[in-house]
């Protein structure tokens, strides 16, 4: 894929670089708000509940369990890398700490997804060093 601009890459500040790092690790972070105790995702700078500035506002790791909340199977999409993945399970799920994150859902058909259904956060590498979060059923027993 060289000189093609891949849309599925995410742009890596100063600020989310904790969150990349962590990813690369296989762990999901949040950012969690000191003054209202919320959580949310993705991650800012400031707190989008209460308002609180930075210096209220850390990185916590994510239990990494969430559930699904609804999902869109994708047969088309022209952007680079995508048209090479199709069809593929686009998603909401909301996060056991609160907040509703998009997503993918993998290793998982289709006709087996259900609202509600418990999911387990694992990790894509979608470039060399650059790792997604991505969902999969969470194994039940």
């Amino acid at each position: 894929m060289s000189g093609t601009v891949r849309h599925d890459l995410p742009e890596a500040d100063d600020f989310t670089r904790p969150y990349w790092d962590a990813a690369a690790q296989g762990r999901l972070l949040l950012r969690r708000c000191g003054a209202c105790g919320r959580a949310h995702h993705y991650p800012r700078e400031f707190c989008p509940h209460c308002w609180a500035d930075e210096d209220r506002v850390t990185w916590e790791t994510a239990s990494g369990r969430a559930t699904l909340y609804t999902w869109s199977v994708i047969h088309r999409n022209d952007l680079p890398p995508f048209g090479t993945r199709v069809p593929y399970t686009a998603a909401v799920v909301d996060l056991a700490e609160g907040p509703r994150m998009m997503t993918e859902v993998v290793d998982c058909e289709a006709a087996a997804l259900r609202i509600g259904m418990p999911l387990k956060v694992t990790f894509r590498e979608a470039a060399e060093g650059v790792w997604v979060a991505v969902f999969r059923p969470e194994p039940q027993g």
